[in-house]
């Protein structure tokens, strides 16, 4: 083992989570207690609901009979099940079955009263998931991406073999089933600009490939990615909920931003709703097909509206201040949702009042509000969320925790992550660099050919802004983040070698160009669209936007936790990055763990964020000669 290079055990074990008591600290309290998803109803059954929980201690798939009040456990893997689909009728509950994260499996399907698992398309081999859509009479789109194959969609029917509907090489995905099950919504990308897709509608024939007839016809094309100065996306939000009905509910990007437009793709009408909203919009249907249910983005938080459609009436669904993450409208009007802020933990809220699911348990000890920055970059004003701990004046250790995604933000929502960080006594400065969502089409198309570059020249404008205005200790800063998030974690200690004090990366992309070859097929399109080609055929801005291209100009210790399982983030690439930081004798540690892009487990996440603190309060006392959480 070379100097400087300590690695903590491997872990992954599956275990009861320990009890709330006063022993325990309130940051592990956070991931501990009990956590529900927004319950996902059937169509035709209401009563019948399929959510996901972390009660056991691992992330599963519980069935719930609203009208007897029955819960029940569906899944009980090592590494969780979050993947889950409830068919209309109720009957039966899909899930994805991959192994160990690895994101490559089938989709099996149990009862919902219970009983044993079956493949659910026996007909199909397994592959990366490409999107599902489960019909009314059992007919169900399977999407499936394979390195061989590409994306491929299939339909199937009970009682029959699967039938091959779509194929390309570019990404590509099941968009919805109509009511009916007559018509399939695909998104695709065969324009070949994998981050705006286009829109295209075929028929089912009424007996798939029988008598040799083909198991499709083309009815509707939707394509903004052409004809104008630069491409516009186009995503599907769903096929109007009443038998006959030919509208779809589409997202588009023609005035500078996300918003929805029903499309009836029989007639080729669009009708834009023309919502008189800032920020980014989206929609899905009313129960009975006469309203939309709006979600509103707007600065890092979101609410809901009811849109009428027969009067064009925009009328607001009252919520608290915070971010809605989820919201479902229910067949009695009644609309449900998953809400938090920064303060405070999750809840399933309804406008009715009533508590809809109450996780067991203990709850969740609150945090911190969070506070707006707003800050001038290269590209635009930059917004910022900080979290800091109550009372303490700066200048103070702070973490720049930057997302994933990279068309993602943070929001102001509750995170056990940055709490945690706080109760040690930093402040946690979260940016939503060009890239991110929410601010408008152009602030998250900013991110061509110079990839990685661009978002760090936005932290490097909040950097500024933290140090300056006196919140942040210039050498105590800790540059940290999950997925791309640690991507740019790693580009950011070789690029700004001088800013970072240390460096903490989660599931990143360490070697880009090995990360391209070794990753889910899905992805490649993505990157050449991003670089504007492969590695082979742009290669200068490959390597301009690599970290491995900087890692000896690293001066920062790094910490480096990796899924050996990771189809998005290949281990392979980690362990190139790696490597040249132990030939140099560069200060490091590297945990690898069981599992793929992240952890379900509990008790897994702790440990991982237990190290990840431990290892910059001990690297940071070197700087500063006393720990940040004044140990």
């Amino acid at each position: 083992m070379m100097d400087g290079m300590t690695e903590p055990s491997d872990v992954p074990t599956k275990q009861t989570p320990p009890a709330g008591g006063p022993d325990v600290p309130d940051w592990e309290k956070r991931f501990r207690a009990p956590r529900l998803s927004l319950p996902e109803w059937a169509f035709d059954a209401p009563h019948r609901a399929l959510f996901v929980s972390n009660a056991t201690g691992t992330y599963e798939l519980y069935a719930w009979d609203r009208e007897t009040g029955g819960q029940r456990q569906v899944t009980d893997r090592a590494n969780g099940t979050t993947d889950g689909v409830l068919s209309p009728d109720g009957e039966w509950i899909w899930w994805f079955a991959d192994t160990d994260g690895d994101e490559f499996g089938v989709w099996m399907r149990q009862p919902f009263a219970g009983g044993a698992d079956e493949p659910a398309v026996p007909g199909l081999a397994p592959s990366y998931p490409a999107g599902l859509a489960v019909g009314r009479d059992g007919t169900t789109v399977v999407g499936r991406s394979t390195e061989e194959e590409g994306t491929t969609l299939h339909v199937v029917r009970p009682g029959q073999e699967p039938v091959e509907i779509y194929r390309h090489r570019e990404s590509a995905g099941v968009g919805d089933l109509s009511h009916d099950g007559t018509l399939v919504a695909i998104e695709h990308t065969e324009h070949g600009d994998a981050t705006h897709a286009a829109l295209r509608v075929v028929r089912l024939a009424d007996a798939a490939g029988a008598s040799g007839a083909p198991p499709v016809t083309q009815v509707a094309e939707l394509d903004d990615t052409k004809g104008g100065t630069q491409p516009l996306g186009l995503a599907v939000l769903g096929f109007a909920p009443v038998d006959g009905d030919t509208r779809l509910l589409v997202g588009h990007q023609r005035r500078g931003r996300w918003e929805p437009m029903v499309w009836d793709v029989a007639s080729g009408v669009e009708t834009d709703l023309d919502l008189d909203l800032p920020g980014d919009v989206s929609a899905e249907w009313y129960p009975d097909g006469s309203g939309l249910l709006v979600v509103h983005s707007f600065e890092a938080r979101s609410d809901l509206w009811r849109y009428d459609l027969a009067t064009r009436r925009l009328s607001r669904v009252d919520t608290p201040t915070g971010s809605v993450s989820d919201a479902t409208a229910r067949p009695d009007g009644e609309v449900e949702y998953l809400w938090s802020s920064a303060a405070t933990p999750p809840e399933v809220r309804s406008t009715s009042g009533a508590v809809v699911l109450d996780p067991p348990g203990m709850r969740a000890p609150g945090s911190v509000a969070v506070e707006d920055v707003w800050v001038e970059g290269p590209g635009g004003r930059v917004h910022a969320l900080v979290h800091r701990p109550a009372g303490v004046a700066g200048p103070l250790p702070t973490v720049f925790d930057i997302h994933g995604g990279p068309t993602w933000h943070y929001s102001d929502a509750f995170a056990a992550g940055p709490a945690a960080w706080v109760d040690h006594g930093y402040a946690v400065v979260r940016v939503n660099y060009r890239g991110s969502t929410g601010y408008g089409r152009e602030w998250t198309d900013a991110l061509r050919h110079r990839v990685g570059l661009i978002e760090l020249e936005d932290i490097a404008a909040v950097r500024e802004w933290a140090v300056s205005s006196g919140l942040a200790d210039p050498e105590r800063l800790v540059l940290a983040g999950g997925s791309w998030g640690g991507y740019l974690t790693l580009l950011g200690l070789g690029t700004q070698p001088d800013a970072w004090a240390v460096g903490i990366a989660d599931v990143p992309v360490a070697d880009y160009v090995t990360a391209y070859h070794d990753q889910m097929e899905a992805l490649r399109p993505l990157d050449r669209t991003l670089f504007g080609g492969s590695p082979e055929e742009v290669p200068e801005r490959w390597a301009a936007s690599n970290p491995l291209s900087y890692v000896d100009a690293v001066r920062a210790p790094v910490y480096i936790a990796a899924g050996v399982n990771d189809p998005r983030c290949p281990i392979r690439q980690v362990e190139n990055y790696v490597d040249r930081l132990a030939a140099r004798g560069a200060v490091h540690e590297v945990y690898r763990y069981e599992a793929g892009h992240g952890s379900l487990v509990v008790e897994e996440r702790i440990k991982q964020l237990r190290q990840e603190i431990e290892f910059a309060a001990r690297h940071l006392a070197t700087v500063s000669g006393t720990r940040p959480d004044g140990g």
